[in-house]
């Protein structure tokens, strides 16, 4: 049960409440977003809600851009390192530290009925797979190697985190991840 949020001093801002939803999105789910216990978490009124969106899905759909964009940002850090290897072992590095990530995809993939969390997660995968891609064809690997390596990544990527969620979910240190994440990088990173 949450409490009450103190009433906030100052104006929030619509990233204020998209991140807000995020957050509730990671905490319980994408059908869990609602304008009322939102602003008692943020400790205002509904009337600072309307003042930025006219609906709980235009909320609903400033988050995910707010995630993608955040996502956007992770991918096109990593895209400046020049070594295809070094750039796919970032990579790995970064996903083995952003719980918070993983949990709202996940949540996200259990709504994948909604149209804007639809198009956003098709927005997402397509990305990825196009950096893995990339980056396993200037590694050397042929054009449909590169491709299965790429899907093969995502899908192992997926596969661990559905088995781990609960403890991603109360955001507790998985036994042996670093272990699992350096094994993964050697067997899926092609040898220079």
């Amino acid at each position: 049960m949450t409490t009450e949020a103190p009433p906030r001093s100052g104006r929030l801002s619509a990233d204020d409440w998209a991140r807000e939803a995020l957050e509730q999105i990671a905490d319980a789910g994408v059908s869990s977003v609602a304008v009322e216990p939102l602003a008692r978490r943020l400790g205002v009124t509904k009337g600072s809600f309307y003042w930025h969106f006219p609906s709980r899905d235009a909320l609903l759909q400033a988050a995910l851009e707010r995630w993608e964009q955040d996502e956007q940002t992770a991918y096109g850090a990593l895209e400046s390192i020049p070594d295809p290897t070094e750039r796919l072992r970032a990579l790995f590095h970064l996903i083995a530290h952003h719980n918070k990530t993983h949990v709202i995809y996940s949540e996200l993939l259990k709504a994948v009925d909604h149209p804007a969390v639809q198009a956003v997660l098709d927005h997402v995968l397509e990305r990825r797979i196009g950096f893995l891609f990339g980056s396993f064809r200037q590694a050397g690997l042929s054009q449909k190697d590169a491709l299965n390596r790429a899907r093969m990544t995502y899908a192992v990527y997926v596969g661990f985190l559905q088995l781990e969620l609960p403890k991603f979910q109360a955001r507790q240190p998985v036994d042996g991840f670093d272990g699992y994440i350096e094994h993964m990088m050697t067997t899926l990173i092609p040898k220079p």
